[in-house]
């Protein structure tokens, strides 16, 4: 079934009336925003914008470019680059140093294991299976653009719907009025009971259509033929498994099939097909008819984060054919959105925001190819030889308590007990790094406590660092190494194909323009919080865009 008509027939049977004429298109914007709309594109870099541009339609990302105030020069500035810290420095305007939200999880001192960034186990599932809806936003210490909004104004209504729990949580924050994510066991939005002890009724609604069961028995196929993918490199393109798809390609090119064709038998393979980003959408527009999001003049939030994009980027590499198709399947999917808020609330008033999380690293063996210098950093082999270092410095122990995302965690207790100076060895264990190959930089806790920098790499080690979640010692990776540690691979970096993003304004009150002056990801809340004059986010420290809010 066409994925147009497949989503009307699912909003009319959900019982929801898509009444695409109820509002008059107004030539004159309202006084504020009725809608906001903050899209994320997961781990899309810049150069996708231009990469794919020849390909995309005149209604999606064209459309918001060509009509829109463009930011070409958006940029994080922490180090560790990852989903979840870039969610949440677009929620709050603050950088992980400030929110809290270091990466998508962490080591915990507290009892030795790793915590996902949004994981709660004294929160219960709203709606779905057990552990579907464990989630809360008690790890992210500021407020958001969403929390302010309806402190300022509880008519206000907040939205915010992912695939994942952790998307959807932070770029809410702790007050929306629905959060809601895939249950990958049953197929059904959910909730938490942090937000919600039930779903509204539109959502139960649309659960019960099995929408979720009809995507994933849907076989991923080219939507143009293989042989205009030409932004793809399939032979370098790999398998979970680590296997070059050289194979693969054969196969492309008798059926056009892309990844596995079999049917899904997990909803968790939605996590990983552009057809996860179709439910998404799907859902989006059943939140705004549903809960009526920008029918009045008090302005409403609807946040949308197309998660799909960074589980297939992990699973297919980003110069795959996987890659393009499903950008240019987004591309298509965004047209159809914007025309629906075009119709649904008019575009003079809704001001829709799009970015990205974080950026991605190509595969070593993508730059091989070019004889550009990278290679894989082995964390567990790192570890097995700094622990017999530091017997040998200290004596036998269990000196390493935990290593995750780029980040040592001693044994703090053990070093206490032992009389040793935790600084001294912090710094010894920084040094020892540097000897590794691919390791660029290294800096301790202590050092990123007791000091203040004004420029280079350090800066943005400090934006990173959080006293109570970082680890004693971080490092940093040279330009093309990625981290791996079997089959699992993690490249963030402070580096510009993983912090510049694209930052698009478009809709009420835009004026058609490139921005080429630099603009940090946290300036997003304040320029939205200055442009509705109300609080900023409390731990925000960005300033508004200027070309945005000057008359």
């Amino acid at each position: 079934m066409h994925l147009k008509r497949l989503s009307l027939l699912i909003l009319f049977t959900a019982g929801l009336r898509l009444s695409l004429w109820a509002q008059p298109n107004r030539q004159i914007p309202s006084e504020k925003p009725r809608l906001i709309v903050e899209i994320v594109a997961s781990q899309m870099r810049f150069d996708y914008l231009t990469r794919y541009w020849d390909k995309f339609s005149d209604g999606g990302f064209k459309m918001l470019v060509n009509d829109g105030a463009s930011c070409k020069n958006a940029r994080y500035s922490y180090l560790l680059t990852q989903a979840y810290p870039g969610i949440a420095t677009i929620s709050t305007g603050a950088n992980p140093s400030i929110h809290g939200i270091i990466s998508d999880s962490w080591f915990s001192r507290v009892n030795g294991e790793v915590v996902d960034a949004v994981a709660d186990e004294k929160t219960t599932t709203t709606g779905g299976s057990f552990a579907s809806g464990r989630a809360s936003a008690k790890n992210l210490v500021t407020s958001t653009l969403g929390d302010e909004i309806c402190l300022n104004n509880p008519q206000s209504k907040v939205v915010s719907i992912a695939l994942d729990a952790g998307s959807a949580i932070l770029m809410a924050g702790h007050s929306a009025s629905g959060i809601y994510w895939l249950d990958t066991e049953k197929g059904g939005w959910v909730s938490s009971s942090y937000f919600s002890d039930s779903l509204p009724a539109w959502v139960d609604t649309l659960n019960a259509k099995s929408l979720a069961k009809l995507y994933a028995e849907k076989e991923w196929k080219a939507i143009n033929p293989i042989q205009a993918y030409e932004e793809t490199d399939t032979l370098t393109a790999r398998t979970p498994e680590g296997k070059k798809r050289v194979s693969d390609k054969i196969k492309l090119l008798i059926d056009g099939i892309i990844g596995k064709s079999e049917p899904a038998t997990s909803y968790k393979k939605l996590l990983e097909t552009p057809f996860g980003n179709s439910l998404t959408k799907d859902m989006a527009i059943a939140s705004i008819l549903g809960e009526s999001l920008g029918s009045d003049e008090n302005t409403d939030l609807l946040c949308i984060t197309f998660s799909a994009n960074r589980y297939i980027t992990r699973k297919f590499g980003p110069h795959s054919i996987e890659m393009e198709d499903t950008y240019l399947r987004l591309d298509r999917e965004l047209a159809h959105f914007l025309q629906f808020l075009a119709t649904q609330v008019g575009k003079e008033n809704v001001l829709v925001v799009l970015t990205s999380d974080q950026g991605v690293s190509s595969t070593p063996e993508f730059l091989e190819k070019s004889k550009i210098p990278g290679g894989y950093f082995d964390p567990k082999k790192a570890m097995v030889l700094l622990g017999s270092y530091l017997n040998a410095l200290y004596g036998q122990g269990s000196w390493i308590t935990g290593y995750h995302e780029k980040q040592i965690y001693l044994n703090r207790r053990l070093i206490e007990d032992s009389n040793i100076n935790l600084a001294e060895m912090q710094q010894k264990v920084a040094d020892f790094m540097l000897e590794f190959s691919g390791v660029a930089n290294s800096a301790t806790a202590h050092t990123l406590q007791s000091a203040n920098f004004a420029n280079g790499i350090m800066v943005k080690f400090q934006n990173s660092y959080n006293q109570r979640r970082s680890g004693d010692v971080i490092i940093n990776l040279e330009p093309g190494w990625v981290e791996r540690n079997g089959s699992i691979t993690s490249g963030n970096s402070a580096y510009d194909y993983d912090t510049h993003v694209p930052l698009i304004w478009y809709g009420w009150k835009v004026k058609r323009r490139v921005i080429t002056s630099p603009v940090n990801i946290y300036d997003i809340a304040p320029t939205l919080s200055s442009l509705l004059g109300i609080t900023w986010p409390n731990g925000s420290m960005g300033s508004p865009v200027r070309e945005l809010v000057e008359p």
